[in-house]
């Protein structure tokens, strides 16, 4: 089974713009995300998928795969769809660029559906970890994940939800952005946007998997225990230079 890992990267950001080249202990942060990736045995190969020829140099400096994308795409999910244009694969896993802790045994949780023998027709997988801390539960920019009994996602959404009305005997869960897709999937998620643009309750939230539930998509959720922290803001990217910093101390 070939397995395609891709890692969309783009330098213009609303809200931090360079992000994948910042610094962490002396590495751009693109580099860690891909020497994270690179150590999951089950993909066959990893690129970084960029629009930037800043990223591409960077990239090809440090030995890391790199594909050059067009700039006309809306989402990290559309430039990952370009890449599988050029590199046929039987899935394609997308490893978003802003989280240099990911834990390679998480993002492999994403591909075990497609594998073991039990993805029951899935062809999108996205994974989720019980939120820890309670600011993370109000925070827009942490994505929450609702699912049914059998974890396939119902709703994504940037506000606390659910509300805790009739009973607060809930864990509270955040995406955590590795997706992977069935060929097929993928076509769809970028014939979609070609077509239409983003679907309505996925521009209103700005959630990319919501595209696939609203059009009736089954999306497999696995939860994994992750500490991983999405790099969004300056303040987040301070908090991973000193994670970083003392794990290399330690090591």
């Amino acid at each position: 089974m070939k397995i395609i890992g891709v890692i969309p990267a783009r330098y213009k950001s609303s809200r931090f713009e360079g992000k994948p080249l910042a610094d962490i202990c002396g590495k751009p942060m693109i580099w860690w995300v891909y020497n994270q990736c690179i150590k999951v045995k089950e993909l066959t190969e990893v690129y970084v998928a960029t629009d930037d020829k800043r990223i591409y140099d960077t990239c090809k400096e440090n030995n890391i795969n790199v594909i050059m994308t067009s700039d006309a795409h809306k989402t990290g999910t559309d430039r990952l769809g370009e890449v599988a244009e050029k590199i046929k694969a039987d899935l394609y896993v997308n490893i978003q660029g802003d989280e240099p802790l990911i834990e390679p045994e998480t993002i492999a949780k994403a591909i075990t559906p497609f594998i073991d023998g039990n993805s029951n027709n899935i062809q999108v997988s996205n994974l989720m970890t019980k939120i820890k801390d309670p600011v993370d539960s109000v925070n827009f920019t942490v994505p929450k994940v609702i699912t049914n009994r059998e974890n396939i996602g119902i709703y994504l959404t940037r506000a606390t939800a659910p509300y805790p009305k009739g009973s607060i005997d809930y864990s509270y869960y955040k995406q955590v952005c590795v997706y992977a897709f069935t060929p097929e999937a993928l076509k769809f998620y970028c014939d979609y946007g070609k077509k239409y643009g983003k679907a309505k309750i996925e521009a209103v939230e700005d959630i990319e998997i919501l595209r696939f539930i609203e059009n009736g998509y089954k999306v497999q959720y696995i939860e994994v225990d992750s500490d991983t922290v999405a790099v969004d803001t300056q303040n987040d990217l301070a908090k991973v230079n000193k994670i970083v910093a003392e794990k290399l101390k330690a090591e």
